[in-house]
């Protein structure tokens, strides 16, 4: 039979790697500077997401794919402004798909950053 200080001890090192394990980070995409309607460039808080893809106001489907840059910038170029607010979806390297609903206003400033209802 486990002795009462071995009990204590597992039960312990079982909350320890509980906490470790939930600790999130709330998500902010800041919009880089140089950014306007049809050329946007997102920089997300953490570097644990991937394939970002936008999806315009109004839009049914994620049709915007971004390109990865460097110090993870994420940029997307159009021909014509996109319609705001914006969606975002993104695939956390943890497994699965996120989406952030209406996080770059139709009003936004490039070099302010945005939350999201998210953690990651």
């Amino acid at each position: 039979m486990a002795s009462r200080s071995s009990i204590l001890l597992a039960a312990a090192a079982l909350a320890a790697l509980f906490a470790v394990g939930s600790c999130t980070t709330p998500l902010t995409f800041a919009v880089g500077k140089g950014s306007k309607p049809g050329h946007l460039i997102l920089t997300p808080n953490v570097a644990t997401i991937s394939d970002v893809e936008i999806k315009e106001h109004g839009g049914d489907d994620f049709s915007f794919s971004l390109k990865e840059g460097p110090k993870g910038t994420w940029t997307l170029d159009t021909k014509s402004p996109l319609k705001y607010p914006l969606c975002i979806r993104f695939a956390v390297k943890s497994g699965g798909y996120r989406i952030a609903d209406d996080v770059i206003p139709e009003n936004f400033k490039a070099g302010t950053t945005y939350k999201t209802t998210l953690s990651i």
